[in-house]
């Protein structure tokens, strides 16, 4: 019996952060047996890229870096699974159809200062209606405070984005959210702060 996980190595997980939970415990990607999927921003010592083409789907990766991507090819080739890579920004997505895509995975790879309502209007375009959008990053609260030390060192939203900013955002580029996870690094229970800010949003609309 043939395995969609592959043969040359051993099952990828969809990582969502260091010492997070993963997504066979969250199931936010739901079956992708077949399906089209799109990682934005390569992460992961193995990338999510190849945990997606693991579990059956037809994966796709963009990444600026041409090195992440040799990188990333090379790890493919040993998970002896097919993946499709792009080099370029995560949202310049012209390579995609319109409704062509059953899944988008965007893993720690926007920061404070990225066009995210632009990265969101280019998901929306690519995806097929109610198709999800898996989006995470370092949690806002964790990014105010250095490591145990109870004081706030930083405004919050100023190195990350703020929930409210990405939530307006994913309305606006016609998103409904459905699940929102605050995870907790597993080796810091007591932290301050959530460590990763996790969600899904559906698309509305054609």
């Amino acid at each position: 019996m043939s395995d969609a996980r592959g043969t040359n190595s051993s099952f990828s997980e969809i990582s969502y952060g260091t010492d997070v939970s993963t997504d066979s415990q969250l199931r936010l990607c739901g079956d992708i047996r077949g399906k089209r999927t799109i990682e934005l921003g390569l992460y992961g010592a193995v990338p999510n890229c190849i945990a997606l083409a693991q579990l059956g789907a037809r994966s796709i990766a963009v990444d600026p870096s041409a090195e992440s991507i040799i990188f990333a090819r090379r790890a493919a080739e040993r998970a002896g699974v097919a993946v499709e890579f792009h080099e370029g920004d995560i949202a310049d997505l012209g390579f995609a159809m319109s409704s062509s895509l059953d899944l988008a995975l965007c893993v720690h790879a926007l920061g404070r200062d990225d066009d995210y309502s632009r990265l969101f209007r280019q998901v929306h375009r690519i995806l097929k209606p109610e198709a999800g959008f898996v989006f995470c990053s370092e949690h806002p609260a964790a990014s105010i405070f250095d490591g145990e030390d109870p004081t706030a060192r930083r405004q919050y939203g100023s190195t990350s984005p703020a929930i409210g900013e990405l939530v307006m955002a994913l309305q606006r580029a016609n998103f409904a959210i459905d699940t929102m996870y605050e995870l907790t690094s597993a080796s810091r229970p007591r932290a301050i702060a959530p460590a990763v800010l996790l969600l899904r949003a559906r698309k509305l609309g054609s």
